[in-house]
């Protein structure tokens, strides 16, 4: 079925109606990405709920917040799930910093999106193989970047099915989900970081900020994208 024809189907449905029929229909052949974010969460714990043996994987970049290591574990604890965990090829880390510095990301876009590109899209990559769709936790309200983004899109970048079961969800929707169901979260949620990804390019948000502030703040807004969710 063509990506048109499934958010045409699926639109109007729930978030767990979304994963339930993605699971069911593309057995075998969907994961789910997760970012340990609170969206991802959420989406973890629906599919505890539908399908506990669903493919569901996540990216060790090397730079991620200890506490984001600790809700890895917790997660898959808590679930009794597993979460597979790829890893960017350790040979072109290697070579990228030591040409260019440990923190080369500082120095210019361009650095910035070889490190993304070599620490999540290329283990990515690697985790798709052969998938025919994948499962995502983003919204809408998160970045400007995504405020035209749907629940079931073609992705280009990677040739499959993209499925956003919450990209409607605000996000006070959100947390009242976290809340009233006891999702694990990242616990710097509750000390200012809205959005949690590399430890050196995260940091806390002032009041007021876009949820988004925090993530590669010395760029424009508009490049914000680390080149998973890239149109």
């Amino acid at each position: 079925m063509l990506a048109n024809e499934l958010n045409d189907l699926l639109y109007s449905k729930s978030s767990e109606e979304i994963l339930e029929y993605m699971f069911k229909s593309f057995e075998g052949k969907v994961g789910f990405s997760t970012s340990l974010g609170l969206e991802d969460q959420i989406i973890t714990h629906m599919l505890s709920s539908i399908n506990r043996s669903a493919y569901v994987f996540t990216l060790d970049t090397g730079r991620l917040f200890p506490e984001t290591y600790d809700l890895l574990d917790l997660t898959s604890k808590k679930y009794n799930m597993v979460i597979n965990v790829f890893f960017p090829d350790a040979v072109k880390v290697q070579e990228m910093v030591n040409s260019k510095g440990i923190n080369l990301f500082y120095d210019s876009i361009e650095n910035r999106k070889l490190c993304c590109f070599i620490r999540k899209v290329e283990p990515l990559k690697k985790a798709f193989s052969g998938l025919n769709a994948w499962v995502s936790g983003i919204r809408r309200g998160q970045a400007s970047t995504r405020k035209d983004m749907r629940v079931v899109e073609w992705d280009s970048n990677y040739n499959l099915i993209k499925v956003n079961p919450l990209i409607e969800w605000s996000e006070s929707q959100v947390w009242d989900y976290i809340h009233n169901n006891s999702v694990p979260y990242n616990r710097l949620h509750d000390n200012g970081f809205p959005s949690i990804g590399c430890q050196p390019c995260t940091r806390a948000i002032m009041e007021g900020e876009d949820i988004r502030a925090g993530r590669w703040w010395w760029e424009n807004p508009d490049t914000r994208e680390c080149g998973l969710h890239k149109r």
